[in-house]
């Protein structure tokens, strides 16, 4: 059964380390699907519609036809957007992708253990970010069947960009083809006419 790899993402806004994600499960996956969604635990700095965009830009730019924008499987719920990725791929093994530092929270998340018996989790390594030997027995002990990406995503965090000191976040954070949208949009104190050199 082929796979699919699935990683919703708050896209507040994507960063070089989204980007390197996506590129990275491209090498490991016959197919991966992303999409932008509301996370009850957030507050988010610009609206979903934005976030979409700016999250179809980088979908765009990375321009692999095995890379999807599916923005119908959003939801602030995981387990509802995992109910919509087997109705749409069936026949496919469901791979849910997250980033190392989620995973203290999976086991408080909604419906969390039948989300854990019906994917696979794949966990990407994030710097700044180690993987504890307990977090992950946790999860195994709640039905997970967890694979480690053999990825190293960089400490780009979208709330380095949404809270920078003095409003002022690095723009090497960003990658480079969202700056028009950003620009236009004035968001995250990125509304220079063009990145820096």
């Amino acid at each position: 059964m082929a796979a699919i790899a699935l990683f919703g993402t708050s896209a507040d806004p994507p960063t070089c380390g989204h980007r390197a994600l996506l590129e990275g499960l491209l090498t490991l996956f016959p197919l991966v699907a992303t999409w932008a969604s509301d996370n009850p635990l957030k507050q988010h700095g610009a609206p979903l519609e934005i976030r979409v965009q700016l999250l179809g830009a980088l979908v765009a730019a990375i321009a692999n036809p095995r890379l999807s924008l599916e923005q119908h499987l959003s939801s602030p719920w995981t387990v509802e957007t995992l109910e919509r990725a087997a109705q749409h791929w069936p026949d496919h093994e469901r791979v849910f992708v997250v980033g190392s530092d989620l995973l203290p929270q999976i086991p408080h998340w909604r419906q969390a253990d039948h989300l854990l018996a019906n994917v696979r989790l794949a966990v990407a390594p994030r710097q700044g970010w180690p993987l504890h030997e307990a977090d992950l027995e946790r999860l195994r002990r709640a039905g997970a069947r967890i694979q480690l990406l053999p990825l190293q995503i960089p400490a780009s965090a979208s709330r380095l960009v949404r809270q920078a000191p003095g409003g002022h976040p690095d723009p090497t954070l960003v990658p480079a083809e969202l700056w028009p949208l950003l620009c236009r949009h004035g968001l995250y104190g990125l509304a220079q006419p063009s990145p820096p050199p």
